[in-house]
């Protein structure tokens, strides 16, 4: 059986791991390509770096960039419009070229609400994505691009309401607030066997632990929190108009 290629497309450095760091490290151990885009971020920062050695622990390939900068922090890309601001047509595009030179089975994302946090970085990458995903298989559009491709899933990181009682415990109320009804969720991936390689990922992310953004957070955790925390993974799915490689 052939693994699914998976690229994940995610908002900042840091989100890759966060949100889908146990089914990027599973399907690498299981042979499969992976990678991953973040929207936001300048190459030559040093968030750019820590995210490169997150990769390295997930097995993913090195990372790729949209070059915007974050809703909040316009120095993370110097003279670069911000991802929400930038021209949809321009930031599709974009992404577009990234699927069509990976050609991945599977392509990941934050779901409509922006996760748990619905911060505007994430929307946007959940709109461009969704976007992108069809787009990239349109022969007439982007035709500079590359060459068309179509993915067989789009999976959306998500959290269900029956989780969010143990996520709001252990990170608190004020930052667990959007969640799906369980019915919603198409997969829920028990990375207890990649737990380990997802932690190493978000802790690589040190700038992050240091301002005590979520990966300080987990940095501060016990064993048994973390894993509370961290060991599974919920995705809805979204339908692209083909049926092919997933995971049951």
């Amino acid at each position: 059986m052939t693994v699914p290629s998976v690229l994940a497309v995610f908002a900042h450095p840091d989100d890759e791991s966060l949100s889908a760091g146990g089914l990027l490290a599973r399907s690498a151990s299981e042979g499969g390509r992976t990678a991953v885009v973040t929207t936001t971020w300048a190459e030559d920062s040093p968030r750019a770096k820590e995210l490169a050695e997150a990769l390295q622990y997930l097995g993913a390939e090195t990372p790729r960039f949209l070059g915007y900068a974050d809703a909040r922090l316009p120095e993370s890309a110097r003279n670069c419009p911000r991802f929400c601001d930038a021209p949809l047509d321009e930031a599709v595009g974009r992404l577009a070229s990234h699927i069509r030179d990976f050609r991945p089975d599977i392509i990941v994302t934050h779901d409509a609400y922006g996760g748990v946090t619905g911060h505007p970085d994430h929307l946007q990458t959940h709109r461009v994505t969704v976007l992108a995903a069809q787009a990239a298989a349109m022969e007439g559009l982007y035709p500079d691009a590359g060459t068309p491709w179509l993915a067989h899933n789009l999976y959306l990181a998500t959290h269900p309401h029956s989780a969010m009682a143990t996520l709001a415990k252990i990170i608190g109320s004020q930052k667990a607030r959007y969640s799906v009804p369980d019915e919603q969720v198409a997969l829920s991936v028990d990375v207890t066997p990649w737990l380990d390689k997802k932690i190493d990922a978000i802790l690589a992310h040190r700038s992050e632990v240091q301002r005590g953004a979520l990966p300080g957070l987990v940095a501060s955790l016990a064993p048994k929190a973390r894993a509370e925390l961290l060991s599974t993974e919920w995705y809805t799915c979204w339908e692209l108009p083909s049926n092919g490689a997933g995971w049951a």
